[in-house]
């Protein structure tokens, strides 16, 4: 939530919980398929971004962590082998190749939404993203070819001024009355959250955000806009893969 750049980390099993199951094991029961950790790098998935992958290592065994997800306000990372008991110590390290992709992909859907709703109002209706691939989608009623090569041309202009990326932390009454700050059509923020993370791409966008970034524009590469679909009267999809600069 803090630093998107840390790929290693030690952490303590406090608990086990079953594959698929929001039900913690008792504690004396080794038969689970994920853990609940007292700290964690790996990012549970959210708002369209896939959750991290890596592994966790504990004495001399690896076990691949192969989803990471909240359940009951816990994370739980699901292994791909028998978990380690509660109270072991573990070095969890996340597949930075892939992370990395998706912060280049999650910076770069806001870095379109930046500059759709600059120029044009519109809001997000939706979105999804895999490593270096995504779509969004927009209240539009009408989108072309055209209009969908000035939005790349827009988007990689702001790539090239190559501006910071922050995340800052709100009292919940203080980021909701920010006028800009909730970009999607539905506000999605969770009720009772007390603190709203916030990310700020630096004379550009600011949005309420859970995934990781990038710490600068350029660090993105390039966008390239692939594909534009309608998905309703008032629902309009672009599509958009991410390249080397």
């Amino acid at each position: 939530q803090r630093d998107a750049f840390l790929r290693e980390f030690d952490a303590v099993v406090v608990a086990l919980a079953p594959s698929g199951d929001q039900t913690r094991v008792p504690s004396g029961d080794q038969t689970g398929a994920g853990v609940v950790l007292d700290r964690t790098a790996f990012y549970a998935g959210g708002g369209g971004q896939p959750c991290d992958v890596g592994t966790l290592a504990f004495g001399d065994q690896t076990a691949n962590v192969v989803k990471v997800s909240r359940k009951d306000g816990e994370i739980v990372h699901e292994l791909d082998s028998e978990p380690p008991a509660v109270g072991t110590t573990v070095t969890g390290t996340v597949d930075w190749e892939n992370r990395y992709a998706l912060m280049r992909t999650h910076t770069a859907l806001h870095i379109l939404c930046g500059v759709i709703w600059r120029e044009y109002g519109a809001h997000v209706t939706g979105g999804n993203m895999t490593p270096l691939a995504a779509r969004m989608d927009f209240e539009f009623e009408n989108m072309t070819a055209d209009f969908a090569e000035h939005v790349q041309a827009l988007a990689n202009a702001e790539i090239d001024a190559a501006s910071d990326i922050s995340v800052d932390f709100l009292p919940r009454d203080a980021a909701m009355a920010h006028p800009d700050l909730i970009r999607t059509k539905i506000n999605l923020l969770p009720e009772g959250i007390p603190e709203i993370r916030v990310v700020d791409i630096a004379g550009l966008d600011i949005q309420a955000d859970g995934g990781t970034h990038v710490a600068n524009t350029r660090d993105v590469g390039r966008i390239r806009i692939v594909g534009h679909e309608s998905k309703g009267r008032i629902n309009k999809r672009l599509r958009l893969v991410i390249e080397d600069a």
